[in-house]
């Protein structure tokens, strides 16, 4: 039964292609590729010989149906994007909806994917995120998406250009506040780097200051604001679990925790009443 192959490759570093992603570019019938230049220096450095068809945003629709018709007569077909794993924040998404409407089989062939890789070296926390993609280029479009996302507590992950960085951090600075971000830059390759800072010191640097590679950025998310207690506050909550039969020493322990003020000040405070 012929497939759709969907083929991570590098993101920078070529040794991060897979020997199956490699194997499996060998025995497909053809290759659909984001940019075919860039696929071809792929296939250059592993001695692969290989038909291809482009398969990009603005042609996708006429070259969708085309390929899964080739897919139905019996060929199997690598997807490839430009770097990383096709059909994340790329227009392979659609091919792959279109496959499975078609009952074909889709085959995942893992590989590097930027925006992973970003989060594992960034520092943040990692335990719940969401990766946003790229900001809408019209300008009411990024700011609808950045207020969206005004109050979202997790960790959140966004791809950006270098030319339109500057642009990007004095939005998310006016929409989330000061908060920490980590610029993780040429992922893999030689100048891999990672800034962590702060968002109003990303957004002075980086007015005047140019950028080079592709862009990962990581932005902390909203920071649960807790109520903030007075030695008064607690001392009174101390009392009415008195008032209900509990002991001083227990009523003291109980505010504390409730409040996060030290026992001791709270216990003292009792009893210099």
């Amino acid at each position: 039964m012929s497939k759709l192959y969907v083929v991570g490759t590098p993101i920078g570093n070529l040794s991060d292609m897979s020997p199956r992603a490699v194997q499996t570019l060998c025995e497909c019938d053809f290759i659909a590729a984001e940019d075919t230049r860039v696929t071809l220096k792929i296939l250059n450095h592993f001695q692969i010989k290989k038909p291809m068809i482009s398969y990009f945003e603005h042609n996708k629709n006429e070259r969708g149906e085309m390929i899964v018709q080739r897919i139905l007569s019996g060929e199997s077909c690598a997807l490839v994007t430009d770097a990383g794993m096709p059909a994340i924040s790329d227009p392979g998404e659609d091919l792959v909806r279109q496959c499975h409407e078609a009952g074909i089989c889709v085959v995942s062939v893992p590989g590097p994917c930027a925006f992973s890789t970003a989060l594992a070296i960034s520092g943040m926390e990692t335990g719940r995120f969401t990766f946003e993609g790229f900001l809408s280029m019209n300008k009411n479009g990024r700011a609808e998406h950045l207020e969206s996302l005004r109050n979202e507590v997790r960790t959140m992950i966004f791809y950006e250009a270098p030319h339109k960085l500057p642009a990007t951090l004095k939005d998310m600075s006016e929409v989330f506040g000061d908060r920490e971000i980590a610029i993780v830059r040429e992922l893999t390759k030689i100048h891999e780097e990672v800034i962590r800072t702060t968002l109003s010191e990303a957004k002075e640097r980086y007015e005047n200051e140019n950028i080079k590679g592709e862009i990962v950025l990581i932005v902390a998310g909203k920071k649960e604001e807790k109520e903030e207690y007075s030695v008064e506050d607690a001392v009174k909550i101390a009392r009415e679990k008195m008032s209900e039969g509990m002991m001083l020493n227990e009523s003291a322990k109980f505010a504390a925790k409730e409040t996060g003020i030290k026992k001791n000040i709270i216990y003292k405070a009792l009893t210099e009443e």
